[in-house]
């Protein structure tokens, strides 16, 4: 089943919502949260029916899951999600979707991958399912990531589950002709995880854990600091933690280096309809000014200067 809803048949945004994604004097141009679908933004969602491969453990706290997905599925771009139908586990039942961020799509052999953490009802009827059962997916959703025309190195800083989200956007961006580097925070050694993987499409990794606090703000920004210097970065992305997020936008506005941040939000429908998911945000070109913006519609991917901390 594919019933396909055309992304200009979801409820315009509200008076004040933010458009076009800029992060004022330093930013590169590049299209996010509009009422049309921009670079980052695929044009049709849907309801699809995908076949579940595998659900396996890779640690104590996260489950990866492949499926085998339609050809409109595999549209989904870097920093997109699907909202995914839970079904009863141990814990209970899930009345609402779970949003999940795309973690890899292999379009040559029709697959998608989830990488999540397995934490309450949802998560855990999700962690319940196996090869040959059924996962209603109904996307790809929201805007991803949209790199700057003049890119040339790309920074990944991610924590937990926010690795799953910028996964993807290392292969785009090695495939664009930039090199990346990924600096991947985690509690300890054996919760790092896509390691392999950045590896394997080109970027270049680096770990940081609180076990040795290399992953403390102080040590993490000389790090970075090291690295620009060597390389300098032409665009910064992040996820899955406030500190990073404050610790890019202070680097991003010293530096002159544009900037986007995926956010991870609970929804109630996805497709910008219910407003549950509505956040403040700086407003453009105005730091003392707030706008207020659907997670789902108009992200879950924003400029990373006017994010403010969750």
């Amino acid at each position: 089943m594919n019933q396909a809803i055309s992304m200009s048949d979801a409820p315009p945004l509200r008076d004040g919502a933010h458009t076009d994604g800029t992060a004022g004097a330093c930013a590169a141009p590049f299209e996010s949260g509009s009422d049309s679908p921009g670079d980052g933004c695929a044009g049709t969602m849907a309801q699809h029916l995908c076949v579940i491969r595998s659900n396996e453990w890779v640690n104590d706290e996260y489950k990866h899951m492949v499926v085998s997905a339609p050809a409109a599925a595999l549209a989904a771009r870097p920093g997109q999600f699907f909202h995914l139908e839970c079904p009863s586990g141990q814990r209970g039942t899930a009345y609402l979707r779970r949003p999940m961020s795309v973690y890899r799509i292999e379009p040559a052999d029709g697959r998608i991958e989830f990488l999540y953490k397995v934490q309450g009802v949802g998560t855990q009827g999700l962690s319940e399912m196996v090869a040959g059962d059924t996962l209603n997916a109904l996307g790809p959703l929201g805007h991803g990531f949209a790199l700057p025309d003049a890119c040339d190195h790309v920074l990944l800083l991610a924590r937990g589950v926010g690795l799953a989200t910028l996964a993807p956007l290392a292969g785009h961006a090695v495939a664009a002709g930039a090199r990346v580097t990924a600096v991947l925070s985690a509690r300890s050694r054996a919760l790092v995880m896509s390691e392999a993987y950045l590896r394997e499409v080109g970027a270049h990794a680096h770990i940081v854990l609180d076990d040795d606090r290399s992953s403390d703000l102080v040590p993490l920004e000389a790090k970075l600091r090291v690295l620009h210097g060597s390389n300098p970065f032409s665009f910064l992305a992040t996820c899955g933690s406030n500190r990073m997020l404050a610790l890019l936008q202070r680097l991003g506005a010293e530096w002159c280096v544009p900037g986007q941040v995926a956010i991870e939000q609970l929804m109630g429908c996805g497709i910008g309809a219910c407003h549950a998911c509505v956040r403040p945000f700086r407003a453009e070109g105005d730091v003392g000014r707030r706008s207020y913006r659907r997670v789902c519609w108009d992200g879950p991917v924003f400029d990373i200067q006017e994010t403010l901390p969750w």
